[in-house]
């Protein structure tokens, strides 16, 4: 039975709060569809401070603060949401999320070094934590030209270190 059907369609309070709490279910249920991409990268980095001496690198940053670099099999989920196209049925086309995250993250950062080589990562440490924050700001506006919102990006660094970074 439908809420505007039967003998209690204009049933009071209680009947109008909950038929108020169901519809914006349905609203906000359906704003909130969101669709994942997955891709990988190796790279290699150092997490180091200039400003250190390798002894206090090496307390801070351990094994990571090696001067001859080292590297990661990196495995990089974007997530984005919003509403279905009414003629695709998509939140965003896969193929063009996909070719968005290969010619603006990928291809900058895979094989690369990422304190030397990537431009999104200049001037910051290069931390995992930095490293998303990067992938974010490169990803957010082209996206959003899409139709769609960034909703998170998850990097994983090793199958048991990984981040997550909704944005600001």
């Amino acid at each position: 039975m439908k809420f505007t059907e039967g003998p209690r369609a204009n049933g009071g309070f209680f009947f109008d709060l909950l038929k108020t709490v169901y519809l914006s279910k349905e609203i906000f249920m359906a704003a909130r569809i969101s669709i994942t991409r997955k891709e990988h990268f190796n790279a290699a980095h150092r997490l180091f401070r200039s400003d250190f001496s390798d002894e206090q690198n090496l307390e801070v940053f351990g094994k990571c603060s090696n001067p001859l670099w080292h590297g990661h099999n990196y495995t990089l989920f974007v997530t984005v949401c919003g509403e279905t196209d009414p003629e695709t049925g998509f939140v965003i086309n896969l193929k063009i999320l996909s070719k968005l995250i290969r010619e603006l993250v990928i291809e900058k950062v895979d094989h690369k070094n990422i304190n030397l080589e990537v431009d999104f990562m200049k001037g910051r440490l290069a931390s995992t934590e930095n490293l998303a924050i990067g992938i974010w700001e490169v990803l957010e506006i082209p996206v959003v030209s899409y139709g769609a919102k960034l909703e998170k990006i998850t990097l994983y660094e090793t199958e048991n270190n990984f981040v997550e970074y909704y944005g600001k």
